[in-house]
Protein backbone atom coordinates (compact mmCIF):
# COMPACT_ATOMS: atom_id res chain seq x y z
CA UNK A 1 0.00 0.00 0.00
CA UNK A 2 1.15 3.17 -1.05
CA UNK A 3 0.29 7.10 0.46
CA UNK A 4 1.18 10.19 -1.31
CA UNK A 5 1.37 13.05 1.52
CA UNK A 6 -0.76 16.07 0.81
CA UNK A 7 0.73 18.63 2.84
CA UNK A 8 2.62 19.18 5.96
CA UNK A 9 -1.31 18.99 7.82
CA UNK A 10 -1.19 15.42 8.16
CA UNK A 11 -3.12 14.92 4.88
CA UNK A 12 -2.86 11.60 2.54
CA UNK A 13 -4.13 10.22 -0.63
CA UNK A 14 -4.37 6.34 -0.68
CA UNK A 15 -5.82 4.19 -2.30
CA UNK A 16 -9.45 3.47 -1.26
CA UNK A 17 -10.20 -0.95 -1.59
CA UNK A 18 -13.09 -3.41 -0.69
CA UNK A 19 -11.67 -4.46 2.55
CA UNK A 20 -12.01 -0.89 3.64
CA UNK A 21 -15.86 -0.90 3.13
CA UNK A 22 -16.51 -0.55 7.13
CA UNK A 23 -14.43 2.73 7.32
CA UNK A 24 -15.53 3.89 4.13
CA UNK A 25 -19.08 3.51 5.20
CA UNK A 26 -18.68 5.12 8.62
CA UNK A 27 -17.24 7.75 6.79
CA UNK A 28 -20.34 7.94 4.17
CA UNK A 29 -22.25 8.59 7.13
CA UNK A 30 -20.16 11.31 8.15
CA UNK A 31 -20.18 13.15 4.61
CA UNK A 32 -23.93 11.57 3.65
CA UNK A 33 -25.85 15.09 3.97
CA UNK A 34 -23.28 16.68 2.63
CA UNK A 35 -22.28 14.75 -0.56
CA UNK A 36 -26.44 14.00 -1.21
CA UNK A 37 -26.86 17.45 -1.70
CA UNK A 38 -25.58 17.08 -5.11
CA UNK A 39 -24.18 14.27 -5.82
CA UNK A 40 -25.76 10.22 -5.78
CA UNK A 41 -22.55 8.71 -3.83
CA UNK A 42 -24.41 9.27 -0.72
CA UNK A 43 -27.86 7.03 -2.23
CA UNK A 44 -25.45 4.46 -3.23
CA UNK A 45 -23.40 3.73 -0.04
CA UNK A 46 -26.19 3.38 2.35
CA UNK A 47 -25.16 -0.05 4.66
CA UNK A 48 -22.37 -2.40 4.80
CA UNK A 49 -22.72 -4.60 1.48
CA UNK A 50 -23.54 -1.33 -0.44
CA UNK A 51 -19.94 0.26 0.52
CA UNK A 52 -18.08 -3.00 -0.44
CA UNK A 53 -19.68 -3.42 -3.56
CA UNK A 54 -18.94 0.01 -4.86
CA UNK A 55 -15.58 -0.80 -3.85
CA UNK A 56 -15.54 -3.64 -5.13
CA UNK A 57 -16.69 -2.00 -8.91
CA UNK A 58 -14.32 0.74 -8.18
CA UNK A 59 -11.56 -2.25 -7.64
CA UNK A 60 -13.34 -3.89 -10.99
CA UNK A 61 -12.46 -0.42 -13.19
CA UNK A 62 -8.90 -0.20 -12.01
CA UNK A 63 -8.03 -4.22 -12.53
CA UNK A 64 -9.48 -3.39 -16.70
CA UNK A 65 -7.81 0.01 -16.44
CA UNK A 66 -11.25 2.25 -16.78
CA UNK A 67 -11.89 3.85 -13.27
CA UNK A 68 -9.98 3.84 -9.65
CA UNK A 69 -10.63 5.77 -6.33
CA UNK A 70 -8.61 7.10 -3.77
CA UNK A 71 -9.53 8.21 -0.55
CA UNK A 72 -8.21 11.35 1.36
CA UNK A 73 -7.42 10.57 5.12
CA UNK A 74 -6.36 13.47 7.37
CA UNK A 75 -5.07 11.87 10.83
CA UNK A 76 -5.64 8.67 9.74
CA UNK A 77 -9.32 9.41 9.84
CA UNK A 78 -10.88 8.67 5.87
CA UNK A 79 -12.49 12.70 5.19
CA UNK A 80 -13.14 12.52 1.42
CA UNK A 81 -11.89 11.11 -1.82
CA UNK A 82 -11.05 11.23 -5.34
CA UNK A 83 -11.80 9.08 -8.20
CA UNK A 84 -11.68 8.56 -12.34
CA UNK A 85 -15.03 7.98 -12.60
CA UNK A 86 -14.29 7.11 -16.27
CA UNK A 87 -10.63 6.37 -17.68
CA UNK A 88 -10.39 5.24 -21.05
CA UNK A 89 -6.47 5.37 -22.11
CA UNK A 90 -6.54 4.71 -25.20
CA UNK A 91 -8.90 7.70 -26.01
CA UNK A 92 -6.64 9.86 -23.39
CA UNK A 93 -9.49 10.75 -21.73
CA UNK A 94 -10.71 10.30 -18.24
CA UNK A 95 -13.25 12.13 -15.97
CA UNK A 96 -12.55 13.22 -11.69
CA UNK A 97 -14.85 13.45 -9.27
CA UNK A 98 -14.64 13.90 -5.82
CA UNK A 99 -16.71 14.68 -2.45
CA UNK A 100 -15.65 15.18 1.49
CA UNK A 101 -17.66 15.48 4.64
CA UNK A 102 -18.62 18.55 6.26
CA UNK A 103 -15.16 18.43 8.80
CA UNK A 104 -12.78 18.39 5.65
CA UNK A 105 -14.25 21.56 3.74
CA UNK A 106 -11.98 24.51 2.99
CA UNK A 107 -9.01 23.16 3.74
CA UNK A 108 -8.18 22.99 -0.02
CA UNK A 109 -7.86 18.88 0.63
CA UNK A 110 -9.78 17.96 -2.52
CA UNK A 111 -7.98 20.38 -4.62
CA UNK A 112 -4.03 18.89 -3.61
CA UNK A 113 -5.28 15.25 -4.07
CA UNK A 114 -6.98 16.05 -7.71
CA UNK A 115 -3.85 17.40 -8.84
CA UNK A 116 -1.86 14.46 -7.86
CA UNK A 117 -5.09 12.45 -9.93
CA UNK A 118 -4.09 14.79 -13.27
CA UNK A 119 -0.36 14.72 -12.66
CA UNK A 120 -0.49 11.09 -12.82
CA UNK A 121 -2.82 10.62 -15.53
CA UNK A 122 -1.31 13.33 -17.67
CA UNK A 123 2.66 12.63 -17.28
CA UNK A 124 2.43 8.85 -16.23
CA UNK A 125 -0.57 7.33 -18.92
CA UNK A 126 -0.43 9.95 -21.11
CA UNK A 127 -4.56 11.43 -20.88
CA UNK A 128 -5.06 14.06 -23.01
CA UNK A 129 -8.09 15.68 -22.00
CA UNK A 130 -9.16 15.32 -18.05
CA UNK A 131 -12.92 16.03 -17.54
CA UNK A 132 -15.25 17.40 -14.14
CA UNK A 133 -18.58 17.11 -14.59
CA UNK A 134 -20.58 18.94 -12.36
CA UNK A 135 -24.35 20.32 -11.23
CA UNK A 136 -24.67 24.02 -11.74
CA UNK A 137 -25.85 23.98 -8.73
CA UNK A 138 -22.96 22.64 -7.23
CA UNK A 139 -20.71 26.07 -6.71
CA UNK A 140 -17.97 24.50 -4.30
CA UNK A 141 -17.13 21.76 -7.23
CA UNK A 142 -17.49 24.59 -9.69
CA UNK A 143 -15.06 26.86 -7.48
CA UNK A 144 -12.83 23.65 -7.51
CA UNK A 145 -12.61 23.34 -10.55
CA UNK A 146 -11.84 27.16 -11.14
CA UNK A 147 -8.31 26.97 -8.58
CA UNK A 148 -6.97 23.75 -10.41
CA UNK A 149 -7.83 25.71 -13.49
CA UNK A 150 -9.82 24.16 -15.87
CA UNK A 151 -11.70 25.57 -18.24
CA UNK A 152 -15.39 25.30 -18.65
CA UNK A 153 -16.73 23.77 -21.85
CA UNK A 154 -20.26 24.12 -21.34
CA UNK A 155 -23.59 23.12 -19.74
CA UNK A 156 -25.39 20.06 -20.53
CA UNK A 157 -29.13 21.22 -19.95
CA UNK A 158 -31.13 19.25 -18.04
CA UNK A 159 -28.85 16.40 -18.12
CA UNK A 160 -29.49 14.89 -14.95
CA UNK A 161 -31.92 13.92 -12.31
CA UNK A 162 -31.20 14.08 -8.58
CA UNK A 163 -33.73 13.60 -5.85
CA UNK A 164 -36.57 13.83 -9.12
CA UNK A 165 -35.30 16.93 -10.23
CA UNK A 166 -33.59 17.68 -13.14
CA UNK A 167 -30.63 19.93 -13.18
CA UNK A 168 -27.98 21.07 -15.29
CA UNK A 169 -24.22 19.67 -15.72
CA UNK A 170 -21.66 21.76 -16.45
CA UNK A 171 -18.34 20.19 -18.36
CA UNK A 172 -15.17 21.43 -17.40
CA UNK A 173 -11.56 20.30 -18.56
CA UNK A 174 -8.12 20.75 -18.76
CA UNK A 175 -5.96 19.59 -22.00
CA UNK A 176 -2.69 17.48 -21.20
CA UNK A 177 -0.14 20.82 -22.62
CA UNK A 178 -2.58 23.18 -20.81
CA UNK A 179 -2.16 21.15 -17.60
CA UNK A 180 1.86 21.26 -18.27
CA UNK A 181 2.14 24.87 -18.94
CA UNK A 182 -0.55 25.80 -15.48
CA UNK A 183 1.68 23.85 -13.33
CA UNK A 184 4.84 25.45 -15.16
CA UNK A 185 3.27 29.00 -13.44
CA UNK A 186 2.39 27.08 -10.02
CA UNK A 187 5.32 25.50 -9.28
Amino acid sequence: MFAISLGDDGAELRPLEPWQAEEFLAHMDRARDLVDVHVGLAQVVSDLESARAFLLRYAEKQAADTGRICGIWLDGTLVGGVMFRLFDAAQGTCEAGCWLEPAATGRGLVTRAVRVLIDWAVDRRGIHRVEWVVSSANVASIRTAERLGLRRDGVLRSAGVHHGLRQDHEIWSVLAPEWRELRRHTN
